[in-house]
């Protein structure tokens, strides 16, 4: 049986690299570029958006289309920012593993 005192090290070495990811997380930028690189949309670790970018050559066009574009741009910036979100969260619980046998992450 594993010693205590050390699943209890392990586990509070664990809470420290997760606050260390979820420091990491929210300074992250992810960008989503739609039409081209027409519209480009940034958003921050927790989802906030950065920006929002659109070339004035689409201002001529019909107002759905913008609007289509920057839907696109978005939901590409928000799955760039959860697989960074998924890298980070993999760095923080890498060697972790051996926490308890059967214990798995939820990610």
């Amino acid at each position: 049986m594993t010693d205590l005192s050390k699943i209890m090290q392990q586990a509070q070495d664990m809470q420290a690299k997760m606050q260390e990811a979820q420091s990491k997380i929210e300074i992250t930028e992810a960008e989503g570029i739609a039409g081209a690189g027409l519209v480009s949309v940034t958003l921050k670790g927790k989802g906030d958006m950065v920006s929002v970018k659109i070339d004035p050559s689409l201002l001529d066009d019909d107002i759905e289309i913008i609007e289509d574009l920057v839907k696109a741009a978005h939901r590409e910036a928000r799955k760039n920012l959860d697989l960074a979100m998924e890298r980070a969260m993999k760095e923080a619980t890498a060697g972790f593993g051996g926490l308890m046998p059967g214990f798995k992450m939820p990610f």
